[in-house]
């Protein structure tokens, strides 16, 4: 399993925006730290992101903070993976210093998805990417055979 001592992250020193070990918070190497989470459950006790990511196959709800929508149907990829890798960069960046969140319904596949992207961006290799979010934020994080292979395929 692809794990890292998170002693050794730099940045934030571990703690970050989220607070490293709350309720789906993913400590990347870097020390960054991402949320992610399923929208069909209530909004975890704690601070609201400032930026999120909907990864949904129609519009999202609003929300009270700044957020975007990627076009991302259910159990499925990126309807635009130019779009998808954008978003994925821009959100990695804001992590360095804001509370970024990814969500989709359930906030295992498309989520953990995305957040194994975001783990590539971050350092750890591609062919580790869904590992290590399966060993940091959800067992059951990338679900599909085709998810699996985006993330492979994904390069930072």
């Amino acid at each position: 399993m692809y794990k890292f001592d998170s002693g050794s992250a730099s940045g934030t020193g571990g703690g970050g925006p989220w607070e490293a070990g709350a309720a789906g918070v993913l400590l990347l190497p870097s020390g960054r730290t991402v949320r992610g989470r399923g929208l069909r459950r209530p909004l975890p006790a704690g601070p609201s992101p400032s930026y999120a990511v909907h990864l949904l196959g129609r519009r999202p709800p609003e929300v009270a903070w700044e957020s975007r929508w990627l076009r991302w149907p259910d159990f499925w990829l990126p309807s635009n993976r130019a779009e998808a890798r954008e978003v994925f960069t821009d959100a990695w960046e804001r992590a360095a210093g804001e509370r970024v969140e990814f969500a989709c319904g359930g906030g295992r596949g498309r989520t953990g998805t995305a957040l194994a992207c975001l783990a590539v961006l971050d350092g750890v290799p591609a062919e580790r990417a869904v590992e290590f979010v399966r060993g940091n934020y959800d067992a059951h994080a990338v679900e599909t055979p085709w998810q699996k292979r985006y993330v492979r395929q994904f390069s930072g």
